[in-house]
């Protein structure tokens, strides 16, 4: 019911509506972007030996496909890409699969990857000038300028908008989640946070050290209540940089 509310500009009924209506469309311009990760109470999203499946429980990781059912893309980076190998389909809720992108400036990711498997969904790879990655035909390679080895989020999102995609999920890791913050790049974050600590591993945040606590990031934020865990829907479309226009279907 959800995904075809947001997709068709229908009523969302409770409690759908506070959790889904600000991401139906963007203020900054037709783009709305969303980064999202799960995490332990400790703000960690896996282990040191790199495990976390699965951190969020049932029904933190419905909303997380209740999200890839109502965006155009889920993107992911290469190091996600890699460890995991996901699937990034819909599975657990009602709703069609997105658009799959993976961020892959080297041309890493092999073709054998799940994300890149031909089940009717578009797939593309987004690399830099002078990588040469092998794939079918049917994959959609998007070539970027890279500085340092890395794709500026801005210019990603750009692409993205010319191949005619509006709602973008950046789904990670979570280096690629605080990088597209970093960069004014996410209209809102959602952070799922389970009931657990970890003690140590991982980091959620990868961001630029401060000196001072009254120089954090406080975007407006409400809470919603996950079955026994918290979701936290940041609003940071206050510093999202305009990026462009989608494409129109003709």
């Amino acid at each position: 019911m959800v995904p075809s509310a947001i997709r068709n500009g229908g009523a969302l009924e409770d409690p759908w509506e506070a959790l889904f209506e600000p991401i139906r469309s963007g203020t900054v311009d037709e783009l709305i972007v969303i980064g999202q990760f799960g995490q332990s109470l400790d703000g960690r999203v896996a282990t040191e030996s790199g495990h976390s499946h699965y951190i969020n429980g049932v029904d933190g990781l419905a909303h997380l496909h209740r999200l890839r059912a109502v965006a155009d893309a889920v993107v992911v980076g290469i190091g996600t890409a890699l460890a995991d190998n996901p699937q990034l389909t819909v599975r657990r809720v009602a709703g069609p699969n997105p658009a799959r992108v993976v961020i892959d400036p080297h041309g890493r990711l092999p073709a054998t990857a799940r994300l890149l498997a031909a089940d009717g969904a578009r797939r593309l790879v987004v690399t830099a000038e002078g990588a040469r990655p092998a794939f079918p035909a049917e994959i959609e390679c998007l070539t970027l300028p890279a500085r340092d080895g890395a794709i500026a989020p801005a210019a990603i999102l750009a692409r993205l908008a010319a191949c005619g995609f509006r709602r973008i999920l950046i789904e990670g890791g979570a280096n690629t989640v605080s990088r597209f913050l970093v960069a004014g790049c996410l209209d809102r974050l959602h952070v799922v946070v389970a009931p657990m600590i970890l003690g140590t591993g991982k980091a959620s945040f990868t961001l630029p050290p401060i000196d001072r606590v009254d120089r954090a990031l406080r975007p407006p934020m409400r809470t919603h209540i996950l079955g026994d865990e918290v979701l936290f829907d940041c609003d940071l479309s206050a510093q999202r940089v305009p990026v462009g226009r989608a494409k129109k279907s003709t």
